[in-house]
């Protein structure tokens, strides 16, 4: 929507001249690049707007299912493989997950017969930092693989762990800086939080949705730095 023009004040009917045709063309001149400048002000001052994964919960949702977990200590640690889940399949054509989140999350993503991007740039939320080389950015379990596996994943089947590590259906799958998902591990919100705590509310309400939606166990501490996460929504 274009934005309005506030209208001339009234002045005296004067005789069209000239002068007074050159004069009412110069204000109109002025009023458009008045408006244009101000328009590209707004564009320069607005922040991007970033994809985020579906389906994170509202305050409140969270606040309840965080109360519906089964709280229980972690199981079977020695006996996780990666490999169990199954991860990066084919979703469509020649996108794997991994390309797929890129292609969602990414602004002005372009990518090459072989789904690989070319072309465009991601915002990561953890630490605030924009990468244009996808080589940059790893795509982080929101819960990941190996806690979800000591929750409970551990008792699920191949096809359950396949769902599970391919889910775009949820909030479970975030492009972030490499280093800093390397970081974080397979370390629960008690024992790491992205750097930005403005980013807190939602990824506290995103680990939550994935734990409920999957009826994954959390342990006495996760549960309550979840708790603490959740003040700062």
């Amino acid at each position: 929507m274009h934005p309005r023009v506030a209208p001339l004040p009234e002045t005296p009917a004067r005789p069209h001249t000239r002068t007074g045709r050159r004069t009412l063309v110069r204000r109109t001149l002025q009023t458009a690049l008045s408006v244009a400048v101000a328009l590209v002000l707004v564009a320069v001052a607005a922040p991007p707007a970033n994809a985020t994964p579906p389906n994170i919960p509202s305050y409140s949702t969270a606040v309840s299912r965080l109360a519906a977990l089964t709280v229980a200590a972690e199981s079977h640690q020695s006996t996780y493989d990666r490999d169990l889940f199954p991860h990066w399949i084919t979703i469509t054509g020649s996108c794997n997950t991994r390309e797929q989140v890129l292609k969602r999350d990414g602004t002005g993503v372009v990518v090459n017969s072989s789904c690989y991007p070319t072309a465009g740039s991601w915002y990561s939320p953890y630490d605030g930092a924009t990468w244009t080389d996808p080589a940059d950015i790893d795509i982080d379990h929101m819960v990941p693989l190996a806690e979800a596996w000591r929750s409970g994943a551990w008792a699920w089947t191949t096809a359950q762990r396949q769902t599970y590590a391919n889910d775009l259906g949820g909030p479970e799958l975030w492009a972030v800086t490499d280093n800093v998902n390397q970081a974080k591990g397979d370390q629960d919100p008690a024992h790491w939080k992205p750097s930005r705590t403005s980013f807190w509310c939602t990824y506290v309400r995103a680990w939550i949705q994935v734990k409920w939606y999957y009826n994954l166990t959390v342990d006495s501490t996760e549960k309550s730095a979840l708790s603490t996460m959740l003040t700062y929504c």
